[in-house]
């Protein structure tokens, strides 16, 4: 195996990694810890560029810290993607939670996943950005292993 050993990761490998995601302030927002490795293939798509890019040149065993700014994660925070809405348009709106994510119909018949954000009592407001749209992202990453 120790042509493995030499090689690094590559788009197209499938890699396993143990993670870290934190905010500047140090406040964790994601991490694998005690969920398993995270599991993805480089060049899919199947995780945000800049998360993407820091495992590619890893070896097993090595790990990096990288600073995913918001173009390279979960792109910038569109202020038009938020909406203030009467409270009582929207059905069950006596269980409405702050932070609770709802989902809604635009006129072409897509839905869309909106989160409350600020809630009155006769008004709510609404925001259809990613929760981590807009913020700098903080991730110390190890390649545990690649095929």
């Amino acid at each position: 195996m120790s042509g493995q050993d030499e090689r690094q990761v590559a788009a197209g490998d499938q890699v396993k990694v143990s993670y870290v995601g934190r905010f500047e302030n140090g406040s964790i927002f994601d991490s694998s810890e005690g969920q398993g490795p995270f599991e993805f293939t480089v060049g899919a798509d199947q995780v945000i560029p800049g998360f993407e890019r820091a495992v590619v040149g890893l070896k097993p065993g090595e790990s990096c810290e990288v600073v995913v700014l918001p173009e390279d994660g979960y792109g910038a925070h569109v202020p038009a993607m938020v909406a203030e809405v009467e409270r009582h348009q929207i059905p069950d709106n006596e269980q409405l939670i702050l932070g609770s994510m709802l989902e809604v119909g635009l006129e072409d018949g897509q839905t869309l996943e909106v989160q409350v954000v600020e809630l009155s009592d006769t008004m709510v407001i609404l925001d259809g950005n990613h929760p981590l749209a807009g913020k700098e992202l903080y991730f110390k990453i190890e390649l545990l292993e690649f095929s």
